[in-house]
């Protein structure tokens, strides 16, 4: 069965397509350039907003949004657009490296004062986690997870510290181990320990319940995840959600908005580094780098920022 795939398309007929849309290209060769670099289809991501929506009666398609360009839609301001994201998401990977690493030691100090290499050790867990078979695994959680971790040693079989605390203890310390996980073994490793170690850590962040701090850790992992693939993230739909935390300013966020998780990592930096300028630098984007666009196609409420934001205890 032959399948019917979009044909190839030149730069140059890329352009002439944006621009019978409706599309507004004042610098075409800049456009042409934008696109050999960037690449049609990652810049679509940034150009749906300012696409026409289709008329709701019309039987005949499942798409909101028509092919054709509102008016005064412009490919310099979907630019800004692209260029206000790629910063927003290094601010992300800023703020979540900072947590990540914290988290990392917060886990080892107090896991590896009950044993050396607790991360291996079904004990010093919950037993859901270490104990209770996973259906969709055939394993325990705790295995599944030794299994990646063990790839992830592998992979750095060559770093001098791998080689060396394998040589001479057999495992790697867990205050050595975490230097070869990701932010998602981190999250899962968080969520299975006992209830008693996850409140401990959690209390530290001024988190009343280490469950809701497991949930905190799965959201920023999914930001973390998105910012690091280089994916649209100012306005992208938050599918793993964390519980909306108690204070009149959280309940007028959404958290299904990228805005509500940017709250939760300033919150964390309050703690791991309260000198940080963090916060300053995410106020400076969105004043200085948003784009201001006259079509009315974007708007900075599709981030998630409310009204006062900058008035909140949180940002001052």
């Amino acid at each position: 069965m032959t399948v019917q795939v979009k044909p190839w398309k030149s730069i140059d007929e890329q352009v002439e397509i944006l621009q019978s849309r409706g599309l507004q290209i004042e610098d075409s060769d800049r456009a042409k350039r934008y696109l050999r670099r960037l690449g049609y289809y990652r810049l679509s991501g940034y150009w749906y907003p300012f696409r026409q929506f289709r008329n709701l009666d019309d039987a005949q398609t499942t798409e909101l949004r028509s092919d054709g360009f509102m008016a005064g839609s412009r490919f310099d301001d979907l630019i800004k657009l692209y260029v206000f994201d790629k910063k927003l998401r290094l601010l992300a990977l800023d703020a979540l490296e900072r947590i990540e690493m914290a988290l990392r030691v917060d886990i080892a100090h107090l896991l590896g004062e009950r044993d050396a290499c607790a991360h291996e050790n079904p004990a010093c867990f919950h037993g859901n986690f270490s104990k209770k078979v996973n259906p969709k695994f055939g394993k325990t959680d705790h295995q599944y997870w030794l299994k990646k971790y063990q790839q992830q040693v592998y992979r750095a079989r060559h770093t001098p510290f791998v080689k060396h605390n394998l040589a001479n203890y057999g495992c790697l310390p867990i205050w050595v181990a975490i230097e070869v996980w990701d932010f998602g073994m981190l999250s899962t490793l968080y969520d299975g320990m006992t209830f008693e170690d996850k409140r401990r850590i959690a209390l530290k962040y001024g988190v009343p319940d280490g469950n809701k701090l497991a949930n905190y850790l799965r959201s920023l992992n999914f930001i973390r995840n998105v910012a690091a693939h280089h994916t649209r993230l100012w306005n992208v739909n938050v599918i793993d959600r964390s519980p909306v935390p108690q204070g009149t300013y959280w309940q007028q966020l959404n958290n299904a908005r990228p805005f509500f998780y940017f709250c939760l990592m300033q919150t964390f930096l309050r703690v791991i580094c309260p000198t940080s300028k963090w916060r300053q630098r995410l106020n400076t984007l969105i004043n200085e780098d948003f784009p201001v666009v006259g079509c009315g196609a974007v708007k900075i409420g599709d981030f998630g920022v409310t009204e006062n934001w900058r008035s909140w205890e949180l940002w001052c």
